[in-house]
């Protein structure tokens, strides 16, 4: 039989307003976050300065073979910190089906995203030339050829620098791209883009775009310009982890793009037209 107390307690109950979620805890230490954060800006500092310098991609197995090991050193590192925590590294993955279907659809929404970014971020490098090229009142054509400042033109020595140039190397440079898409989407993506979330109590945006930021800082190597554009591009990234709640179509999409704008940088170098 109910009772004032029983009724008082019932409607008490029932408008007292729903319990708000608790905000993401965080996955590792924050020691252990900053300390990965400042490996990866010592590494883009001795990248940028190594690349300036004539001797820039004089081995390139060995400089492969180095970046393959720093990508898994840092991987080790992000396991070791979600093992303080307890956190389960599958988790950094998210949703993975491995069914057809799934893998189907991961592979369709990797190759849109892979066409949709390079438009996005033509876009902006067509815009930041022409901006560029109104502050510094140069010429946008010089004798019928597109002109190139300085710092970009250092960029694309850089990179030429890296391009496989014999089956050897063709070989060890798509290693070297699945590795590197597979590392950089868990750490960047899936460690950092929670860890940043987790910090600023749910905020998804802080955690798109400090990973973002930290994604293009971590590329010194290839100038300022080309950094500002990896950062969109970590962002674009971000956007397609949270829309599949799955690292993997980044994972393919970042694969692919690496491999296939190192195999084109090698042919026009091999044409002697960079």
């Amino acid at each position: 039989m109910p009772t004032p107390e029983n009724g008082f307690i019932e409607s008490t109950l029932a408008e007292a307003p729903p319990a708000s979620p608790l905000p993401p805890a965080a996955i590792a230490p924050v020691w252990h976050t900053v300390i990965l954060m400042a490996a990866i800006v010592a590494l883009s500092i001795q990248g940028a300065a190594e690349f300036a310098g004539k001797q820039a991609g004089a081995n390139r197995l060995i400089t492969y073979a180095a970046t393959i090991a720093s990508e898994l050193l840092m991987l080790g590192w992000v396991w070791f910190g979600l093992r303080l925590r307890k956190t389960s590294f599958r988790s950094l993955f998210g949703s993975v089906s491995f069914n057809l279907r799934s893998i189907a659809l991961d592979l369709g929404f990797a190759f849109a995203f892979w066409i949709g970014s390079l438009i996005v971020l033509g876009t902006i490098g067509i815009f930041w030339t022409v901006v560029e090229a109104v502050i510094t009142h140069r010429p946008l054509l010089h004798a019928g050829k597109a002109t190139a400042d300085p710092s970009q033109q250092q960029a694309i020595h850089a990179l030429s620098s890296l391009v496989p140039t014999n089956g050897r190397e063709v070989a060890a440079w798509i290693l070297v791209c699945i590795v590197a898409g597979f590392a950089e989407e868990l750490i960047f993506r899936g460690y950092f883009q929670r860890q940043f979330i987790a910090w600023s109590r749910g905020t998804i945006a802080v955690g798109v775009v400090f990973s973002a930021l930290l994604f293009g800082a971590a590329h010194g190597y290839q100038g300022v310009r080309n950094m500002v554009m990896l950062s969109v591009f970590g962002a674009l990234f971000s956007l397609l982890a949270l829309f599949r709640r799955s690292l993997r179509p980044g994972i393919i999409a970042h694969a692919w793009h690496d491999g296939i704008a190192g195999l084109a940088l090698a042919l026009l170098k091999a044409h002697h037209l960079i």
